[in-house]
């Protein structure tokens, strides 16, 4: 039942192109010529093209990726970039838990989590525009 309605409606595509003239039917030929649906990379524009590009780099320059993590001692602390003095940390101290501890970091000295003791420590960040 589907694929003769979406035949019934390319169908019906064409022929209203081909009524348009050879400018439809060129937008058709050339279409079908192109090699059919443009890749994401393609079509994308503004900052989700910029986001795109950063990442085929190896660059994550708005903070999308997860940070990596680090042992959480005071010497090893889990690095918070923010682009202010301050920023909310969620810390989720155990594997299993579902909850999440929410406590800002300050610059300067690294902060711990005040439930479980992991130390994470903010750092500067510049956006690229």
């Amino acid at each position: 039942m589907a694929s003769r309605l979406l035949l019934g409606v390319g169908a019906l595509a064409a022929q209203a192109l081909r009524a348009h003239g050879p400018c439809g039917a060129a937008a058709m030929h050339s279409m079908a010529l192109g090699g059919g649906v443009p890749t994401d990379e393609e079509q994308a524009t503004g900052l989700e093209r910029e986001i795109i590009i950063a990442a085929q780099k190896g660059l994550d320059p708005y903070n999308i990726l997860p940070p990596k993590a680090a042992s959480g001692t005071k010497e090893d602390s889990n690095l918070v970039p923010s682009i202010t003095n301050k920023r909310i940390v969620g810390c989720i101290c155990e594997e299993d838990n579902c909850t999440v501890i929410w406590f800002w970091v300050h610059k300067g000295e690294s902060q711990r989590c005040p439930n479980c003791g992991t130390h994470y420590k903010l750092v500067p960040h510049q956006l690229t525009h």
